[in-house]
């Protein structure tokens, strides 16, 4: 049975991904290894059945005991830990939510099913970097993928800006202790139906602009 590490479980992608491989029973298949860049011997999920402890996910030596090393962790995590990792000698297969890889020559870009033939095609010719696309980008191409193959499309050109949840969880709770403080600077005014939008307008803007994120936080979470 394959020993896959996973790394960034925790965080937003990772939680995404965490839930929907319970819900296809999914560990069942290899054996899972959960390691952690902040929190190294703590309790692993209930999924670890061999190893129930955290491993430490910059310890290299411990990511070559695996076949397979499944990250979410983010770019900077990919560029410290890849090249170590393949410096070894490592030759398992790396599969990364993070974008650091995704236009390197001996790495795919996995979105099956829409790539499944290029994707075969990789193992076929030993590619071990799989890397996942742009999440609006693959999204649209599940949509219209299908059209693509009847012939039906003949091109299009699309532009597409950075959700917030691409930052990971911090940045998500950043933004919402930021929505807090907005509200509560206008909430008096929200309250009087007869208040002027425009000075509803003015203070939220006052507000953003004089607002780092740590006075945002610290202002919410009173």
């Amino acid at each position: 049975m394959k020993r896959v590490g996973i790394v960034g479980w925790r965080g937003m992608v990772g939680s995404v991904l965490m839930d929907r491989m319970r819900a296809e029973d999914d560990f069942s298949h290899f054996e899972p290894v959960f390691f952690s860049t902040s929190n190294a011997g703590g309790a692993a999920p209930p999924q670890a059945r061999g190893v129930a402890v955290l491993q430490d996910a910059f310890d290299v030596a411990a990511l070559a005991g695996c076949d397979i090393v499944l990250t979410a962790q983010g770019g900077d995590y990919t560029s410290r830990v890849f090249p170590q990792l393949r410096g070894q000698g490592w030759q398992g297969h790396w599969i990364d939510a993070a974008s650091t890889l995704r236009m390197n020559s001996d790495a795919v870009i996995i979105l099956d099913p829409v790539n499944r033939g290029v994707i075969d095609r990789g193992l076929e010719r030993g590619i071990r970097n799989w890397i996942g696309g742009n999440c609006t980008v693959s999204c649209m191409l599940m949509g219209l993928a299908a059209l693509y193959k009847a012939g039906l499309v003949e091109w299009m050109s699309t532009q597409t800006y950075q959700a917030a949840s691409g930052g990971g969880a911090q940045h998500m709770r950043e933004l919402l202790a930021q929505f807090g403080t907005l509200h509560a600077e206008v909430r008096d005014l929200l309250g009087d139906p007869h208040a002027a939008i425009l000075e509803i307008d003015r203070r939220v803007i006052a507000r953003q602009r004089a607002c780092g994120s740590e006075r945002c936080g610290a202002t919410a979470r009173r």
